[in-house]
């Protein structure tokens, strides 16, 4: 969700600078403010009772991180941590609050907001709930290429490690290799230089 910027100076946004891989917040916090990326990448994960990492999101400039916390008051489910030196506006949730109840229109713009990621959100569990690691992969890469402007075949540069697809999708490294190979003869994907187009 992206608010103006200068509206959230206004109401006492402060530019916080983190470095890679320095936390934002970290799971089990509370949250207190709305966090708005102005430069940089920000990766929300989780680390499962065996360690292993699943990403839920990587986020960059204008998007916000997980600002559906501040209107139900539960702690985060996720990290969040700069995958590079970022930058990030960072508004309390008191004046987030009165941001909303004094610019409704940015109120609705969000409630419509929320409703396009949970609609997301349902279809990517529905791909991960699959055993095929190839509709596990599309799923993902989908995804995010439902937010580019260009959606025609191998339009899209996938601007994720295979490691991250991997933690996104709860599948093995090497699984998701092979599935790629499997992808690219089947021309689902294209590979050049080690970059995948979708």
């Amino acid at each position: 969700m992206l608010i103006n910027e200068e509206l959230l100076y206004l109401y006492g946004a402060v530019a916080q600078s983190f470095q890679k891989q320095e936390f934002i917040f970290l799971e089990g916090d509370l949250p207190k403010n709305y966090y708005q990326i102005l430069k940089g990448r920000v990766k929300l994960f989780h680390n499962n009772e065996d360690g292993k990492e699943f990403i839920q999101s990587i986020l960059t400039e204008g998007q916000s991180v997980c600002e559906l916390l501040l209107f139900i008051d539960y702690n985060y489910p996720v990290s969040a941590v700069a995958l590079k030196n970022s930058t990030v506006l960072k508004l309390s949730k008191i004046n987030f609050n009165k941001l909303l109840d004094e610019h409704p229109v940015i109120s609705g713009d969000i409630n419509v907001f929320f409703a396009g990621r949970l609609y997301q959100n349902i279809i990517m569990l529905q791909n991960n709930a699959s055993l095929n690691p190839e509709t596990r992969l599309k799923g993902i890469m989908g995804y995010y290429k439902s937010f580019s402007q260009n959606t025609t075949k191998f339009s899209f540069e996938v601007p994720f490690t295979r490691q991250e697809l991997a933690s996104f999708t709860g599948l093995r490294v090497e699984t998701v290799i092979r599935a790629f190979k499997k992808m690219e003869i089947n021309q689902i994907i294209k590979i050049e230089n080690r970059k995948i187009y979708y």
